[in-house]
């Protein structure tokens, strides 16, 4: 059931919860869904597990949650251009699990799918594949990388539909759709709402 609603605090309602694991479109800047970062900063959570292919920058996006100590924990596959982000990860005060950018994708995608785990090749022998389990298929060693589940998903659309269906538009795409399927709930803030069986 899709719900239309004009703030993202509302939006945003009762999904709301200390230690959830939140994942978030986007791919630096692009394609983020700003308001509902800012409004879940606002809401004050903590303990936050956030899985997103990185976390902004400093003062934006992602980053906004570093500054007020809301993330205890990232998924993402590069720490990118927050320099709080490097400095919280070098001191300690941040668990980070780093993920090859397309192993992150299809861990969102295999999610989403209702697949718990799948074999990749990417990372075999890397510190990426320390203590998990691994098999040989067809005499080539993988890596086995479980699907990923969030709590609540945030994405940015450029157009939906007041049933929920969503248009993502050129780069802006990038990590939004898999970030979608992999939500329990999904929010979506959408630049344009058209009406029923528009898309």
């Amino acid at each position: 059931m899709s719900t239309v609603l004009t703030s993202a605090a509302d939006a945003l309602g009762d999904v709301l919860h200390d230690g959830i694991v939140l994942a978030v479109g986007g791919f630096g800047l692009c394609g983020i869904p700003a308001d509902l970062i800012d409004a879940v900063r606002a809401s004050g959570v903590r303990d936050l597990t956030v899985v997103s292919n990185n976390m902004g920058v400093d003062g934006i996006g992602l980053g906004r949650l570093l500054e007020t100590g809301q993330v205890r924990k990232v998924i993402a596959s590069y720490v990118g251009e927050n320099r709080l982000f490097a400095e919280q990860l070098l001191a300690g005060e941040l668990e980070v699990e780093f993920s090859p950018q397309g192993t992150l994708a299809e861990r969102l995608r295999a999610g989403g799918a209702g697949i718990p785990a799948f074999y990749t090749k990417t990372g075999v022998g890397t510190l990426v594949a320390e203590g998990k389990p691994h098999a040989v298929f067809d005499g080539i060693r993988y890596v086995q990388e479980r699907g990923i589940v969030a709590d609540v998903a945030l994405v940015h659309a450029w157009r939906a539909d007041t049933e929920g269906n969503l248009v993502y538009r050129y780069t802006a795409r990038n990590f939004n759709p898999l970030v979608a399927t992999a939500g329990i709930v999904t929010i979506a803030e959408a630049e344009q709402i058209v009406p029923r069986g528009t898309i």
